[in-house]
């Protein structure tokens, strides 16, 4: 293995090659995998800091409506789908290394600006969206650090490196769901902390993620590596919006990761609205958010390498088939549980008393929601450099020139298939909390209760095409879908 003396950049990369592999290549592989999933966890912490500091922010004196405040959970949501798709052409770009300082670094402007926002309850609304909107940088990082790790490891470790890296990342959300009411002084934990007397502190969480944030940067410096071979042309990459399966999982992930990411961004709200409220002060009476929203976030993280294995064993169209009924199941529970509560007008004790006793049966299969999102998400993101793989070998010859050099083209798509299919997916965060807020909906439980009638009709649809494309006959398309998963 060789390395040019400036900007660590590796020009001998041989995932392939056993010997290569075992002399120093999977020590390499596994440091760069370390402290990417260390800067794609901070991503994804920044990227929903608004899901639980949203459910804060009345508390702090700001009075904006259920609606305004789903908003906020959204725009991140939408900001950061967008940006999947360049900082996936980054990679090859910039490299690896330096872009995972970049983005690391652009964190500062999210966390900074919130830390000054919250601090003052004269804060216009807008403002705030617009703040909202830049935390939209930390979703971006997952597509550029799946695409960067796609190319360290070989084809018969890429679904584990993926998994960990993916899962690392995913985890971050329940991490910030979990600490960041912690950090403010909004609650305790475990007994070991307790909730500020002082009140609540948001800006807290800015500064002490903006910290981590160059902590992020500084790794990534110290110890990361670019790849010379992983090096492109953004019209290469492009290359994969003209293949048919690039938009067929696009749109399963929607139903996968667009359903887990939304949900993690909009449950906090969906608590706090519908089981609690702030009389008596100063704890209220129901159930608080701070102890149970982490809860899906981290299912959902701890089954998306399960859904990998799951893939290896039976097939990637199988499990995914399977998810996504469990997800159907799991809706309509959801739902039932909804059809017993009370609108709850945000004011009278009785009817958070009432309601929440309905919380368990809600949580629980929304957990069951959340552990079949994370299980589809790695069954389908485990297929896509199986697929490109797979059609690189069947229109080459083993051992030929054109072999060598059809495999290499399929890993730099298929990196790129990952930041589109990524990108299209995530938009499904954003499309869930709008769907919650409905502002042609006066009643905000009815709005949420319609909101699942559509998901549940949407995972059908999900549900039939795995099955008509993948599974249905033994077509082409199912074989590649099926190859190597």
């Amino acid at each position: 293995m060789t390395s040019t003396q400036t900007g660590r950049w590796i020009d001998d990369w041989r995932p392939e090659d056993p010997e290569f592999w075992e002399g120093g290549g999977r020590r390499v592989a596994r440091r760069n995998l370390v402290w990417s999933i260390f800067a794609e966890h901070l991503g994804f912490s920044v990227w929903l800091i608004w899901s639980v500091s949203s459910a804060l922010l009345l508390q702090m004196g700001f009075s904006f409506s259920p609606q305004q405040l789903f908003l906020l959970v959204a725009l991140p949501n939408l900001v950061g789908s967008l940006l999947r798709l360049p900082y996936t052409f980054a990679v090859p770009r910039f490299g690896g290394r330096n872009w995972t300082m970049i983005s690391a670094a652009l964190l500062l402007v999210p966390t900074l600006l919130f830390a000054v926002a919250v601090q003052d309850p004269g804060t216009p609304y807008w403002v705030f969206c617009l703040i909202a909107a830049t935390a939209g940088f930390g979703g971006g990082n997952f597509a550029s650090s799946m695409a960067n790790i796609n190319f360290f490891y070989p084809a018969a470790r890429k679904g584990a490196a993926l998994g960990l890296n993916a899962a690392g990342g995913n985890a971050g959300v329940a991490i910030i769901q979990l600490l960041l009411p912690v950090l403010v002084g909004g609650a305790g934990i475990f007994g070991l902390v307790q909730a500020s007397a002082g009140g609540i502190h948001l800006e807290t969480a800015g500064f002490v993620y903006a910290g981590l944030a160059i902590c992020a940067a500084v790794a990534a410096y110290l110890w990361m590596d670019n790849l010379t071979v992983a090096t492109g042309r953004p019209r290469e990459q492009l290359a994969v919006v003209r293949k048919r399966h690039t938009w067929i999982m696009a749109f399963l992930y929607i139903g996968t990761f667009g359903s887990f990411i939304g949900y993690s961004a909009a449950m906090p709200l969906l608590i706090k609205l519908n089981f609690w409220v702030p009389e008596p002060a100063p704890l209220g009476t129901g159930i608080y958010f701070a102890y149970f929203a982490f809860l899906g976030a981290a299912v959902g993280s701890l089954t998306r390498p399960f859904g990998g294995w799951l893939a290896d064993r039976y097939g990637g169209a199988r499990v995914t088939l399977g998810a996504f009924t469990a997800m159907v199941v799991f809706t309509l529970g959801v739902l039932w549980t909804l059809t017993r509560l009370t609108p709850n007008p945000g004011a009278d004790p009785a009817v958070a008393t009432d309601n929440q006793a309905w919380f368990p049966w809600f949580l629980g299969f929304f957990l069951l929601i959340f552990a079949a999102t994370g299980i589809g998400n790695g069954s389908t993101y485990k297929m896509i450099p199986a697929i490109w793989r797979r059609e690189a070998e069947t229109t080459t010859e083993a051992g030929s020139p054109e072999r060598t050099a059809a495999l290499a083209t399929a890993t730099k798509q298929s990196s790129a298939a990952l930041g589109v299919i990524g990108a299209v997916g995530a938009l499904g965060g954003f499309l869930i909390p709008l769907a919650f807020s409905s502002p042609w909906v006066d009643d905000p439980l009815s709005a949420t209760r319609g909101a699942f009638v559509v998901f549940t009709c949407f995972y059908v649809v999900c549900a039939l095409v795995t099955f008509g494309v993948y599974l249905r006959r033994p077509s082409r398309a199912a074989k590649l879908a099926m190859a190597g998963v």
